[in-house]
């Protein structure tokens, strides 16, 4: 299992991913899910996944042998966000497919989910969640955010905190207790964590990863647990 969000606000754009894969509780890894796709200046381009990692693996190849071979249509060359979630939608089912073709009696589940966002210069930062039918839906005022992979334990705090106004750094923050409260309730869901905070046409941007050690996060996560117990003592 795994967790990824990602955020559309006034100020930007929020993406990060756990990067713990779990095949039973003795093949525990790490593997990076999230991606980012950059001609700086000009576009930037973030996928996040989540289920089969084979699968997803398969799609950001495909993804970046597009572009190395100059592709006539790839990530560097779609003209619009929605373009780009075209594109890694066919590539996600023709993987699926792949992969089901080759292993019929198979019970293995090859799907995956992606999260693809970002920002084509001269037009707003946007966002898509992909499914694995190939199919996707778009943020929007009333959604913000979406979640992929163990997202229930993280949906609270996100729903009632974050709104397009929210400012990029409250976000973040309210991303990374998101992955705290994850992180206490599922075992499959672990550091490292991958992150993206990319303001609104800066057209630049890189994925930072907080280990085990990050002294902020676990600085954020001892600060709200212990606000928690503290509110929890003061209700009536």
């Amino acid at each position: 299992m795994t967790y990824c969000v990602g955020m559309v606000l006034n100020e930007g754009i929020i993406m990060a991913a756990d990067t713990r894969t779990n095949a039973g509780v003795d093949h525990v890894a790490t593997f990076p899910k999230l991606f980012t796709f950059e001609v700086t200046g000009e576009r930037v381009i973030m996928i996040a996944t989540s289920g089969n990692l084979a699968t997803a693996q398969r799609v950001t190849s495909v993804l970046r042998q597009q572009i190395a071979r100059e592709e006539a249509v790839n990530l560097h060359t779609c003209d619009s966000m929605f373009q780009v979630a075209e594109l890694a939608g066919e590539i996600l089912l023709a993987s699926e497919d792949h992969y089901r073709a080759h292993n019929p009696m198979s019970a293995v589940d090859f799907s995956s989910n992606l999260l693809v966002g970002g920002q084509i210069k001269g037009q707003a930062p946007e966002m898509y969640h992909i499914y694995p039918e190939g199919n996707f839906i778009r943020t929007s005022v009333d959604t913000p955010f979406f979640q992929i992979g163990e997202s229930k334990y993280g949906k609270p705090i996100l729903d009632r905190i974050i709104t397009n106004e929210t400012p990029l750094n409250q976000a973040m923050k309210c991303a990374l207790i998101s992955f705290d409260s994850t992180m206490h309730s599922n075992l499959s869901v672990g550091m490292p964590i991958d992150i993206v905070v990319y303001r609104a046409d800066s057209l630049e941007t890189k994925i930072e990863r907080l280990e085990q050690d990050d002294r902020y996060f676990n600085r954020l996560a001892m600060a709200w647990g212990s606000g928690l117990r503290n509110l929890f003592d003061q209700l009536p």
